[in-house]
């Protein structure tokens, strides 16, 4: 088959998205199959296009798969006006391109969000004949209402009538979350959808990357490393609210032994920085986003991970859990739906309802003073993901599906 893949968000760049697709890619060539991504110019979480990169269009080779980069106007603006200026600079940037560079295809995989890339996804399976799947990891516009970015009005009514544009024309739509097909089956019955669940390397994330070097990274860093390490990594942006976390670690405060550390970057790093501050937290530390190679070890080497959402989003699964996961890290988790079911269910961590400050503070609490729970915890975690959420055999599975409705 030759599969091409639509994506704003792409390595080198870090994030959900880019590591679910790329290793989708990975395994596609791996069976054999040719891959084509088209994607924007890195930038992410930074907004400033990385070194090396720029201009309005670039090809390169990573790991077996053609990529193909597009110019986008980056930010991390977290307003109407320039966040959609950038979603619609990749969106016509991507159609001027793709519908010179892109061979003919079997299937063109999208992802959602941004809603906006599937104009672009629509037009380019038409040009290069492909089978058209919309792969949906957040449901939008829901999502962006819930989060109060998008209100009632001509805008909203345009993005719903984009979005059943795109669920309509779709050969087929995949979601990363059960509860984000249940969405689309009840609005929308006769379009036929797959569960492209998310999940993670085990081989890549295990409990043996623990290091003394990324312990002492992610302790306090001025002496001996605390007994018990909170670690939340990844972006720091207005959906996660990292300002419960905070708020916990004022109340915990009466814990010598507990540390906190968030690593990563996003538009309200530095917010989240001055909030500590002015709270006086002595036990929060800040690192910098590190390089997706160390990411396993450190993730292994955190006593507990910090999973928040600043509220209930429909079909929200964050991708935190199943690393932690398979580095046998237990999960504390602030979310409700489907996110909780997994980690109640795997037995591999516990979680409160956004909001909870009080409950994430009791949890993170009771977690740092019993090892023996955070071991049970966290081997009921990795064997859960083994079992039911490695990364390779989900994306086996899918392929398969591909290769079956090709032949």
């Amino acid at each position: 088959m030759r599969v091409g893949i639509l994506t704003q968000y792409y390595p080198p760049e870090m994030g959900a998205p880019q590591a679910r697709l790329s290793h989708l890619a990975g395994q596609l060539v791996r069976r054999g199959h040719e891959v084509v991504v088209l994607t924007a110019m890195p930038n992410y979480p930074t907004g400033r296009v990385f070194p090396g990169y720029g201009g309005f269009r670039r090809r390169e080779q990573r790991d077996g798969v053609s990529v193909i980069r597009c110019g986008l106007y980056p930010t991390t603006d977290v307003r109407m006006v320039p966040r959609m200026v950038s979603y619609f600079s990749f969106v016509f940037s991507s159609i001027a391109i793709g519908t010179f560079a892109l061979p003919k295809l079997d299937y063109l995989i999208t992802e959602s969000p941004p809603l906006f890339l599937g104009i672009a996804g629509y037009l380019l399976a038409r040009r290069t004949g492909a089978r058209w799947i919309f792969n949906v990891s957040d449901l939008w516009p829901e999502s962006a209402v819930a989060l109060g970015a998008v209100g009632k009005g001509r805008a909203l009514d345009a993005a719903l009538r984009l979005e059943a544009f795109c669920y309509r024309k779709a050969w087929l739509v995949t979601g990363q979350s059960r509860e984000i097909l249940e969405n689309i089956r009840g609005r929308f019955p006769s379009v036929p959808v797959y569960h492209l669940s998310n999940g993670v390397d085990t081989d890549l994330f295990r409990p043996e990357r623990r290091s003394a070097e990324a312990r002492a990274r992610l302790s306090n860093g001025h002496g001996s490393p605390s007994p018990c390490v909170a670690m939340y990594a990844g972006l720091h942006g207005i959906a996660q609210g990292l300002d419960q976390i905070l708020e916990a670690a004022s109340r915990l405060t009466d814990v010598p032994s507990l540390s906190i550390a968030f690593v990563g970057d996003g538009p309200v790093k530095a917010s989240l920085q001055s909030r500590s501050r002015e709270l006086g937290l002595n036990n929060v530390r800040f690192l910098d986003a590190l390089p997706r190679e160390e990411m396993p070890a450190l993730v292994a080497s955190a006593d507990l991970a910090l999973v928040p959402l600043r509220m209930s989003l429909p079909g929200a699964v964050p991708s935190k859990i199943y690393e932690a996961m398979g580095a046998g890290v237990p999960v504390v988790l602030v979310a409700s739906g489907e996110a909780a079911d997994i980690v109640q269910r795997s037995q591999a961590g516990v979680s409160v309802r956004p909001g909870d400050v009080a409950g994430l503070a009791a949890a993170i609490r009771g977690l740092a003073a019993d090892s023996a729970a955070r071991s049970r915890l966290g081997m009921a975690g990795r064997a859960a993901a083994e079992r039911d959420f490695d990364r390779v055999r989900i994306a086996d599975r899918f392929i398969a599906h591909l290769e079956g409705a090709v032949a």
